[in-house]
């Protein structure tokens, strides 16, 4: 059957270890295929075909990989290996998954709208949870949940959890109550209040205080 999902291209990988880095300098990215009815396999792809589809796809997207023609398997990017330093794209980990069978995922949320706190009063806005846990079928899996933060007027208000709006053949795992979001106040600079020194020089024009006599004179 015909799908619409993107599609990616790849070959069997023989080079391993350290020798993948001249793999890389001819334009290949390594990778592995693993997963429900594949077995572990190492596999290369074209490092600009990768980039041109990771740009057009969600974390959570499906795509179907057919390695050295063979008939292609539905499958996520379940994990990027990226440089530290130029966050080039190193590795890339493909799970192969069976359309009818609920996968676990991490979506990550993404916040829609302002916050009068933040846009009015100068606060910062505090992201406490950047994703939370769900389950579904493959081609149900969100790409990312929205939350708006229109609600929070205050530096008092706080989002959680329970916030979210999920389609309903998603299944939320994390705890309802966790935090999501809330504005934190603007830091108030301290003023160093200011002491006068004692003996301090009078100044021209005005009389010294008289000296106050011992009870004893």
């Amino acid at each position: 059957m015909t799908t619409t999902r993107p599609k990616l291209a790849a070959s069997e990988r023989l080079v391993l270890g350290k020798h993948v880095a001249q793999l890389r300098r001819s334009g290949g990215l390594p990778a592995v295929i693993y997963g429900h009815g594949v077995a572990s396999q190492a596999i290369t792809i074209d490092a600009q075909e990768f980039a041109q589809l990771h740009r057009k796809t969600g974390p959570n997207a499906l795509i179907d990989v057919s390695v050295d023609g063979h008939k292609a398997a539905p499958a996520l990017i379940h994990a990027i290996q990226r440089d530290p330093v130029h966050q080039r794209v190193l590795h890339v980990d493909l799970l192969a998954v069976r359309m009818t069978q609920e996968l676990t995922v991490d979506v990550p949320i993404v916040f829609t709208g302002t916050s009068p706190a933040v846009e009015l009063n100068g606060g910062t806005l505090l992201h406490m949870t950047e994703s939370v846990r769900v389950r579904a079928l493959p081609d149900r899996l969100p790409q990312s949940l929205s939350l708006a933060i229109d609600s929070l007027v205050d530096y008092e208000t706080t989002l959680h959890v329970r916030d979210l709006v999920l389609p309903d053949d998603v299944t939320l795992l994390t705890d309802l109550e966790e935090a999501v979001v809330r504005v934190q106040a603007p830091r108030q600079e301290e003023v160093a209040p200011v002491v006068e020194a004692a003996g301090e020089p009078v100044a021209e024009g005005e009389e010294a205080a008289p000296a106050v006599e011992s009870a004893e004179s």
